[in-house]
This record gives C-alpha cells, structure tokens and sequence, in this order.
C-alpha cells in the first residue's frame, strides 16, 4: 500500500496527506489525462510504462479525464465500426459494459496508486445520451475488485495535498478541470492561463487536459499579507499544466479526420510532479515555503 493516504472531505475536494521522511523527502505525483484507452490508436505500453514508474516510484496518480474515448455508442453521430474502436470492443454486444471491462483490468494492478479520476468530455457526452457515467462505472468495478479508494473527482475539482515532517506541515492546492475549447493551433492553450487565473485563487497549480497539449508554465503572482500585524507584500508562483494525451492521432499523416482539420501531432506522456517542503529566507528569517519540480514523462 502507498505511504500516502487520500480521502474526499468534500463533494469537490481530495485531500492527500503523507509523512515525509526528513527535509529533503519528497512525494511524486503522475498528472495524466486523454488516455483515450479504448480508441485503436491510444498507445496502451506507453501508459503501461508511466503507470509501471508511478509504482516504484509510490507516486500518487491524478487523472484528468477523458480515459474513455466512447465514440462507439449507437446514439453516437460520430460512431464508425472500423477506425474509431479496438477489435474487442467492435465485436462486443455489450459495448460500453465493455469499454468498463477492459480499462478496468488494465488498471487494476495500479489502482492504489491512483487518487482521483476525473471526468471529461468524452465521458460527459456518454452520459448525456446513454445516461450512464463510464467513470462512475470503471471506479465501481476497480474499487470492487482492488481495494483501492479512487475518488470520482467530477468534470473538475481541487487536491488539498499535506505534508507533515516532525512538527511541521504545509498545504499545496492543486486545482484540476478537464478543460474546454479548441486549445489554438498557434497558443497551445496558453492564453487561458491567465484566464483562470483570473478566477481561480489560491491554487498552486492548475492542471488541465483536453487539448492534447503538454507544458507547464508558471506565472507570478504578488500578494499581500498582515500576519500578526506585520505588513508585508510577496510574491508566490502559481504553475499552470497541460498533461498531453496517449492518444496519437496524427501517426503517419496520411489521412483521418485529424489530418483532415489540419492538426499538427501532439505530444504523447503526461506530467510529474514532485512536492516536498522547500525554504526560502525572507528578512532574515527562514520560512517554509512549497517545493513543487514538473517535469514531463
């Protein structure tokens, strides 16, 4: 079992706790999202090897959504027998009891590993017209059959993560949604960061999907404070992620609907996060501070 412990304390909030070690200790996270696991070009031993590394590295996975691709579903506009579904799921009469067969043994033997799995649109799309919920369902079946205690994180949501060595603790807020909108040919998405943090407070980073991007970008942000009536103005960093995607559409670039759009390939992997507790001297007085490292798988 993980060192860590997770449990939902609200309808929208994960909390994450872990003792670490010693100063130095730090405790990994695997972000994650457009698995896309079903759809015949998702690259099933690429997501074998990360969740493989997250075992050994006892990291804490948070998926972002959109594990399902779904197309397949009669009610379905977009549903194509050949191209849009792996052979065992087109040759099924159950068809999305299957796609929740399937996902589940395959992540089965990692699913302690694994706090939150969120919702996207793909998922969300499915409910609205077979009025059922593919997370739901695959949480169920894993929770049943692992012993394990994902959390259904909804389309978005925040993961308290606390750190505790000896007497000390700090908190980490990391907000997740899947994500909305076309991501932009030539932005990568990037004009949305300062959008949400427009609107998102006290997050330390913001992870986000959908867009079959990957970067992690920081920004600055100033903030005031009047602890125990000493005014003082600083700065704290908020870092905003795309997780990427293991669904690669564009493969040769001969044709399909992606090539068809004019999308260019899009980065295959997702993003770890490591978080421990950092220092940083201010005045002459050494204060606890965050220590969060992204870095791409």
């Amino acid at each position: 079992m993980p060192r860590w412990k997770h449990e939902q304390v609200h309808p929208a909030i994960t909390r994450v706790s872990c003792e670490l070690k010693n100063p130095d200790d730090s405790l990994w996270f695997l972000l994650r999202g457009d698995a896309h696991h079903d759809n015949p070009h998702s690259d099933h031993d690429l997501q074998r090897e990360h969740l493989e590394e997250a075992a050994r590295r006892d990291a804490c996975i948070i998926d972002v959504g959109d594990l399902f691709c779904a197309m397949g579903g009669k009610a379905d506009p977009r549903m194509m027998k050949r191209g849009t579904m792996r052979e065992e799921h087109a040759q099924a009469n159950d068809y999305f009891d299957s796609l929740v067969r399937h996902n589940a043994e395959f992540i089965r033997p990692y699913a302690t590993q694994f706090a939150v799995i969120a919702q996207g649109n793909h998922e969300t799309s499915v409910l609205k017209r077979q009025e059922t919920c593919l997370t739901t369902r695959l949480i169920e079946r894993v929770n049943a059959t692992a012993g394990s205690s994902i959390v259904n994180g909804g389309y978005g949501g925040w993961v308290h993560i606390h750190l505790s060595q000896q007497k000390r603790n700090i908190g980490i807020w990391v907000k997740y949604f899947h994500g909305s909108g076309g991501g932009g040919l030539m932005s990568f998405d990037t004009l949305r960061v300062r959008r949400i943090a427009s609107f998102v407070n006290g997050a330390d980073v913001v992870v986000s999907g959908h867009v079959h991007e990957r970067w992690a970008l920081e920004i600055a942000q100033e903030q005031p404070s009047a602890a125990n009536g000493c005014y003082d103005l600083r700065h704290r960093s908020q870092w905003h992620v795309r997780t990427g995607t293991y669904k690669d559409e564009y493969r040769d670039g001969r044709g399909g609907w992606h090539i068809e759009r004019g999308a260019p390939p899009k980065p295959l992997g997702a993003y770890w996060m490591r978080v421990g507790m950092g220092r940083k001297r201010i005045d002459g007085i050494e204060r606890l501070r965050p220590r969060i490292e992204l870095v791409a798988t």
